[in-house]
């Protein structure tokens, strides 16, 4: 079984719960776990990761090169670029190419009026990385470069190697802690998930954002879950508990605001790990028995 952890808002909390779900369930089931946030990947750190057994550079981002050789300095490519990377370097007065800011898109290439002066070459858009926690389980992550496109295709690689290692080690399940947002990595991170376990806290931007996040769960017909963090933060607010019910999700538990969270996070322990006692740790223990009766089964 695939299951997404998604959050549609950024900072609710999503990857410090996941890192406790993943401590939880390590003893009851085998998995591989997926940081999907290629951009600000941090699951790593938040399970104690200081080393990776192996790392693969994802070569598939394209960026214009101009031969200055060939080049007449007509300075079309200058004019037409639609992303204003081109610039003229002061000292040679060549015209270059902003690596970090091209998206080759090629309209430079194809504007310039002497063949095989400016041409498209591939480029690394990231790096991908796998490390055994010390819990045990792998860990799949990546971290794109600078300015570099194609966040959604590093998780689809991610999870690739993801599934081809639950083979290899004959595991059950692939945990994916999907990145903030709606974009390309969210949907890599969805898509082909067999579970969508939504995380929001009761704010209106939160909840605006999940229902977002929950567009795209419904556009691949996933069941989705919704856990509440922080859940006592806006005493009142019943928006997350109304959206819920009126969409038919199953709450799988709140988790109220506790200051032991980010002291475990400066720790690179997850919650229950640092502090099983706290309020925090009990409610995710409780979340987590509901995930194995309701979901993993």
């Amino acid at each position: 079984m695939q299951i997404a952890i998604a959050s549609g808002k950024g900072g609710v909390g999503k990857s410090t719960i996941t890192a406790s779900l993943l401590y939880l369930l390590k003893d009851d089931y085998s998995f591989v776990a997926v940081d999907a946030d290629a951009e600000a990947p941090n699951l790593g750190l938040l399970l104690g990761v200081t080393e990776w057994d192996e790392e693969r550079e994802h070569i598939g981002a394209k960026v214009a090169r101009i031969n200055t050789e060939s080049c007449v300095k007509c300075g079309i490519c200058y004019e037409r670029c639609p992303y204003g990377c081109i610039y003229i370097d002061d000292e040679e007065g060549n015209y270059v190419v902003n690596e970090l800011t091209c998206e080759g898109c090629n309209v430079c290439g194809l504007v310039c009026p002497v063949a095989g002066t400016i041409t498209l070459e591939e480029v690394r858009s990231g790096v991908i990385r796998k490390a055994t926690t010390k819990y045990g389980f792998p860990l799949i992550s990546a971290q794109l470069d600078v300015g570099r496109p194609e966040s959604g295709k590093l998780v689809t690689e991610e999870k690739e190697w993801a599934s081809k290692l639950m083979k290899e080690l004959n595991l059950e399940h692939m945990i994916v802690d999907s990145a903030a947002g709606i974009g390309c990595q969210v949907i890599a991170s969805l898509g082909g998930a067999d579970v969508a376990i939504l995380i929001a806290e009761p704010t209106p931007a939160s909840l605006s954002d999940v229902q977002r996040a929950y567009k795209v769960v419904q556009h691949f017909r996933e069941p989705a879950y919704l856990i509440i963090n922080k859940a006592d933060i806006n005493p009142g607010f019943r928006g997350l508990e109304e959206w819920a019910e009126k969409e038919g999700i199953p709450i799988l538990g709140r988790i109220p605001y506790d200051r032991a969270v980010p002291k475990s996070m400066s720790m690179l322990k997850p919650v229950v790990e640092a502090f099983p006692d706290s309020k925090a740790s009990k409610a995710i223990v409780e979340i987590a028995e509901v995930i194995k009766k309701e979901i993993l089964g």
